[in-house]
């Protein structure tokens, strides 16, 4: 699948943001959501990739997903990647196949993911949380369209049977082991639970996973308010999560 690598210099000393774009699963491009991460390629020198993947409906799990770890796995093993450490990251769709990927990295034993950025992700298939409730025929990205983006990827009835574990990684029980997460979500939109639970299991099977909620804040306000306060803000808690992170010695 296509992918772009962005490097701001010759011989970027910095890590490696592996970017997964939004879109239900349905739509978009790797360019899509893209513009908040172009600053961490000047600021922490690193090597920005962004991959296309193969969409559904007609690429239905695990197309996406496959793609997607194909190419991560092309990275790590290639120069762009080569003793760097890795960051996925990604929102909405692109947010729930970031957490595929760290789920799918742990259980094949490989590549080796230093933090994964989940933001406002596209986690659960089942569509049951009360924000998906309370956001229903809202317009946006409400829970008829959350239907819509998990119908065409899993396939009819796939609220009421079991599903690939890494399709959907709220299905998954077993959540040990995982890469440092940062989560956000806005309090106003249909993926706002989903988030708060998987944080909660994240820590209590043991992992180091940072939250935050965003008073206010509907689908993709970073990218369609981007200068708002509240988008401003959410940027700034991204970028000081990504440089704790690398202030630890490996």
């Amino acid at each position: 699948m296509p992918l772009t690598v962005v490097q701001g210099s010759p011989s970027p000393a910095g890590p490696v943001i592996f970017h997964t774009h939004g879109g239900g699963m349905v739509a978009g491009d790797r360019w899509t959501g893209i513009t908040p991460f172009l600053d961490w390629v000047d600021r922490f020198d690193a090597v920005l990739v962004t991959v296309d993947y193969r969409l559904a409906p007609e690429f239905p799990d695990p197309f996406p997903r496959e793609d997607a770890y194909a190419a991560l796995t092309w990275i790590s093993e290639d120069e762009v990647g080569e003793s760097r450490r890795i960051f996925v990251a990604g929102q909405s769709a692109g947010g729930g196949i970031t957490a595929s990927l760290a789920l799918m990295a742990r259980d094949r034993g490989g590549p080796l993911i230093h933090g994964q950025l989940l933001l406002s992700p596209m986690l659960d298939h089942r569509n049951t949380s009360v924000s998906a409730r309370q956001f229903d025929g809202t317009g946006g990205w409400d829970r008829a369209a959350n239907a819509f983006g998990w119908e065409a990827l899993l396939g009819h009835g796939h609220a009421v049977r079991s599903v690939p574990a890494h399709a959907s990684p709220a299905w998954v029980q077993d959540l040990s082991n995982l890469p440092p997460t940062f989560l956000e979500c806005g309090t106003a939109e249909v993926f706002r639970d989903e988030t708060v639970s998987y944080a909660g299991r994240l820590w209590e099977s043991g992992n180091d996973a940072e939250l935050h909620m965003w008073a206010g804040g509907f689908h993709r306000f970073d990218s369609l308010a981007p200068d708002s306060a509240l988008a401003l803000s959410t940027v700034d808690a991204r970028t000081s999560w990504l440089r704790r992170q690398l202030s630890k010695n490996l």
